[in-house]
Formats: C-alpha cells, structure tokens, sequence
C-alpha cells in the first residue's frame, strides 16, 4: 500500500530537520579541515562535498533496510516497484532524479535574476508542482520513484507486546 502524501510530506519535514544536522557536522568538518576563514572561498568544494554527504546518507540508508530514521518513525520504506530491497545503483539513480524536487525552481531563479523573496517562490513552486505529480501516477508515486524504478510502501507496524 502506497503511504498517503501527508504521511510522506511529514517524514520530508522530519528529514530535513535531521539533515540540517548531517550537514551542520559535515560543513563544520569541512571548513575546519581545509581552514576556510570564508563563507566564498572554496564554496563550490564545499557544495559537491554537501551533495555527496548527503548521497552517501540516503544510499547507505535506502540499500540497508529501505529506509531513513524518519521513514522508520512513519513506518514509509523504500522498495523497487518489485517489491525488492533497493540496490545501490538504483538508490544513486533514486537520489539524483529526487533533487528535481529543486533544481529546476532554483536554476528558473537564476536565469530570470530573481532577487530577495522570488529566491523563495521560484524553488516553492517547483516543489509544488513535484509533488502533484502522484497526481497523475496510477499508484500514486512520486516522479522520481517511477524514473528510478522504486516505490514507496508503508510498513506494517510491528504487534504490540
């Protein structure tokens, strides 16, 4: 059974909260390692070491059980459309299609210069439209799911004692 989008937007939320800490560690190990005394120098190294921190979280999650604290926590795991365990290819492959759910909105901001809260709507909207795509899915996945071959299930919840 496909979990309802609440339930899925709720473990994004819960997720996020999670990776402001991953990524607060990871950024900290980088700027201390490489003594950074700035916010611009070596940005760009510090963006593709954020990117695979944050690929080697999911991966390592999605290919050891299907799923990450917070889709434990709403009881959502990951799986291919066959039902299987995620492989690690399928799970990189699931990983770069999910940063569609930005990079179009935020690649439109640049393009078009947008300044102070258009920096907001631009990515806002794209989120928006990325998620309606359950809309037009029979079984109600996500655009990325379908791309990558996975689907998202909900885990029966374990008798109680």
């Amino acid at each position: 059974m496909t979990p309802p989008l609440r339930r899925r937007l709720a473990s994004m939320l819960y997720e996020a909260m999670l990776l402001f800490g991953v990524l607060f560690v990871a950024a900290w190990l980088f700027s201390t390692l490489l003594q950074q005394r700035n916010a611009l120098y070596l940005r760009e190294g510090l963006e593709v070491w954020l990117f695979f921190v944050l690929g080697l979280y999911f991966i390592w999650c999605w290919t050891h059980g299907g799923q990450t604290l917070p889709m434990k926590t709403w009881r959502i795991r990951l799986v291919t459309t066959e039902g299987l365990a995620v492989s690690p290819r399928r799970a990189l492959v699931r990983y770069v299609f999910s940063w569609f759910w930005f990079l179009p909105g935020l690649a439109l901001a640049k393009l078009v210069h947008a300044q102070a809260w258009m920096l907001v709507v631009f990515p806002a909207i794209n989120m928006v439209l990325w998620a309606m795509t359950i809309l037009f899915d029979k079984d109600r996945q996500f655009l990325h799911d379908r791309l990558a071959g996975t689907r998202l299930i909900v885990c029966v919840a374990p008798p109680a004692a």
